[in-house]
């Protein structure tokens, strides 16, 4: 197994670790994750004088490496347990995928961009993670066949309620999701019933990149 990288001892990590207390992200699991997750390993060489601020920044096909804070808030939200089997939909650069890895038993991860998928996937081999499986193919048909899953994270706006996967959540489950059409969503929490019905509570607004149907064709 490969030597996972130390923590980062750059003090510009510890006054992120401290904006996203004071920003209400309080869980320490979720802290200790994010606290542990190298986000200069995440970002483009462009970007690394920037790896530790709290922003959203640019990475390959279009997409981002979401902002830390709603990395925190979104990850505080699923309500992660150890025996958790998690659906990502949206692996990105792979650092949120990394981090739901630390807290969960298995993260299973959608992408796609097929040039996404493997360079993530090269970062989880750098860090030495076992319990991500990766998956190319259309985010919003989920992963049925590995279904029910214990929570669903997706890290692209669906333009309305996440149906698909929404069915592909046990009785009691959480997805946590951006939805709405236009540039600013609802960052939203549905909170399974027992009974096939939902319960669903708004977080606060979040700009993400709209959730798109099939795989991308990349030249």
């Amino acid at each position: 197994m490969a030597r996972r990288p130390q923590p980062p001892a750059d003090p510009r990590h510890a006054r992120l670790m401290e904006g996203l207390k004071e920003q209400g992200v309080s869980d320490p699991a979720v802290l200790a994750a994010i606290a542990s997750t190298p986000r200069d390993l995440f970002t483009p060489d462009l970007f690394q004088e920037r790896a530790f601020e709290d922003q959203a920044l640019p990475i390959a096909c279009g997409q981002t490496i979401s902002q830390p804070y709603i990395v925190g808030l979104m990850t505080q939200a699923l309500r992660i347990e150890k025996r958790s089997r998690v659906l990502e939909i949206g692996t990105g650069s792979g650092y949120q995928t990394t981090i739901l890895s630390k807290l969960a038993r298995l993260v299973y991860s959608v992408e796609r961009y097929r040039t996404l998928m493997s360079a993530a996937e090269g970062r989880f081999q750098t860090l030495g993670l076992t319990n991500v499986i990766t998956r190319f193919g259309d985010g919003g048909q989920g992963w049925p066949e590995q279904a029910p899953f214990d929570r669903v994270m997706v890290t692209a706006a669906a333009s309305e309620d996440p149906r698909v996967l929404l069915a592909q959540l046990k009785p009691n489950g959480v997805l946590v999701a951006p939805v709405g059409r236009g540039p600013v969503q609802n960052l939203n929490r549905y909170v399974g019933d027992g009974e096939g019905g939902f319960t669903v509570e708004t977080l606060t607004e979040v700009r993400f990149v709209p959730l798109l149907d099939g795989v991308a064709k990349e030249s």
